[in-house]
């Protein structure tokens, strides 16, 4: 499936800031069943951009602007092919707890396994596990107990945006929230379990007739797991599916803090605003172009530059959450 993805991001102060210094997790991945055809960025105020590879090997630019500005726009466009991850086995054998116990595995997704940030056990969080009685699914194998899991949080919780913030906890008394909260509840049960669970940042291509309760005007967080047998597989809680050939990934993490599309600093004493759009279809015809990045306005500058910590003092955060 051949995608066009366009993803604005815009912030608007109520009077000039002096400066600003931003980090976007906006560039789709290149895996085995996901091709980037192309991507570039364009930014108003004009400033000009490094990149650099995190340690999960995300692709991260970064860029500061340093002179007076009252609106910051951010434009990311992307070019994917995505391929279905094919055919899955229904189940596994009950030896692949085991394999999951195994030194190598705990060794190989160590980030992946333990609490982190917004993934951690709380009490409501148990609450929710023995109310649906969570862990008897341990007495089943690990794909099958994963799947049921994806499918009682999309059952357990109504989609409604605006419930939650960037900065929510698993804040499950609500009983709704947005894609990042389901992942995040997602990711807790399953480390509890030992099953190696990572956070998936990225796109979906909404269809509305197949059951997608995501808005499609937004970006979209699902679940990674690890399974010795078949490798990391992915399961979207929020629509009740496996990952497949509509998600394209961005960027993988412990959870959404480690990959939040946009994440910056400004320097000023101005509140701000934040305003996202994002569109996904299909290309309306075939991408004759290689594979390649271009950076449209500014020119790419290639390297890697941390945060300037001139900017620690007066500094505001600001990021965006994910739908």
């Amino acid at each position: 499936m051949l995608l066009e993805i366009r993803h604005v991001t815009q912030y608007h102060y109520e009077r000039p800031v002096r400066e600003s210094l931003m980090e976007l997790w906006m560039q789709p991945q290149k895996t085995a069943r996901q091709r980037l055809v192309s991507f570039e960025l364009d930014l108003n105020p004009a400033a000009q951009v490094f990149s650099y590879a995190d340690s999960f090997g995300n692709a991260v630019y970064h860029f500061d602007v340093p002179q007076p500005h009252d609106n910051l726009t951010i434009i990311a466009r992307s070019a994917v092919e995505t391929e279905s991850p094919g055919e899955r086995p229904d189940y596994l054998d009950m030896g692949e707890w085991d394999r999951l116990r195994s030194e190598f595995v705990r060794g190989e997704c160590f980030d992946f396994l333990r609490p982190h940030g917004f993934v951690r056990t709380t009490e409501a969080l148990q609450t929710f596990i023995n109310e649906h009685d969570l862990d008897a699914l341990k007495r089943r194998d690990p794909l099958t107990a994963v799947r049921i899991l994806s499918e009682t949080i999309y059952s357990a919780f109504e989609y409604q945006p605006g419930v939650t913030d960037a900065d929510s906890d698993l804040t499950l008394s609500a009983g709704r929230g947005v894609c990042q909260d389901f992942a995040h509840i997602m990711l807790a049960v399953c480390r509890g379990w030992g099953v190696p669970a990572r956070y998936v940042s990225g796109y979906l291509f909404t269809d509305r007739e197949a059951g997608d309760r995501s808005d499609p005007d937004a970006t979209h967080a699902w679940v990674e797991v690890f399974l010795p047998s078949l490798r990391w597989v992915g399961f979207d809680p929020t629509n009740n599916m496996m990952a497949g050939e509509r998600h394209v990934a961005v960027a993988v993490g412990r959870d959404y803090g480690d990959v939040t599309p946009s994440r910056g600093v400004y320097k000023g004493d101005a509140e701000s605003q934040l305003a996202v759009g994002v569109s996904v279809r299909r290309a309306r015809a075939a991408l004759a172009e290689p594979e390649f990045l271009r950076m449209a306005r500014p020119a790419f500058a290639g390297g890697r530059r941390r945060p300037d910590t001139a900017l620690r003092e007066e500094l505001h955060q600001q990021q965006q959450q994910q739908q």
